[in-house]
């Protein structure tokens, strides 16, 4: 098996979107002082790679602590806009995805979507019930078109109406060629 991190690094002071909190992490404790080291972390829900649970965009939706886990990972796969996709699994655009493909994804059903979404084709799967992740890094070392599983578990947030996550691709090393093990990204 080949992991593979899909997520980008939490840093102090990264971009993130306009109005939203600032990413803040300090280190509180130091070896030196206190003989053990703890940093504080303040950030808005959406900050870095996160999952958007269906209540971020509809009030009354499901937040993340009242979805099973089964939600956050399954068999996915990167997909072509263009191309055909299976029903029933988590879909990746390697590009951005616009509102055009709201139709196609609402009949696929897909256990989630993510990419770089437009925010009209994020509001409307959230309104549908299908997950969205975002600001995942570099799908395109990913092959097209074929299975993988992922997995992109939410802190346990009540009532959060998303949560940065660890996202993680898991490709078959039948899959990638070769008897790799081996965790690249990060």
């Amino acid at each position: 098996m080949r992991f593979i991190d899909l997520s980008a690094p939490l840093k102090d002071g990264m971009p993130v979107y306009p109005g939203d909190p600032r990413v803040r992490i300090r280190i509180v404790h130091t070896h030196e002082r206190h003989s053990w080291e703890v940093r504080s972390l303040s950030m808005g829900t959406h900050s870095g790679t996160h999952v958007d649970a269906p209540s971020h965009m509809h009030e009354g939706g499901a937040s993340v602590d009242r979805l099973p886990l089964e939600r956050f990972c399954g068999v996915s796969r990167v997909v072509d806009p263009e191309g055909e996709w299976p029903a029933g699994i988590g879909l990746f655009f390697a590009e951005p995805a616009g509102i055009e493909l709201f139709g196609k994804l609402a009949e696929r059903r897909p256990r989630f979507v993510g990419g770089e979404l437009s925010e009209p084709l994020e509001r409307a799967l959230l309104g549908k019930g299908i997950l969205t992740y975002t600001d995942l890094q570099g799908l395109e070392r990913l092959p097209k078109n074929r299975d993988f599983q992922f997995y992109g578990f939410p802190l346990r947030i009540e009532g959060g109406d998303g949560s940065p996550v660890r996202a993680v691709a898991v490709l078959d090393e039948n899959e990638t060629g070769g008897p790799e093990s081996k965790s690249t990204g990060g």
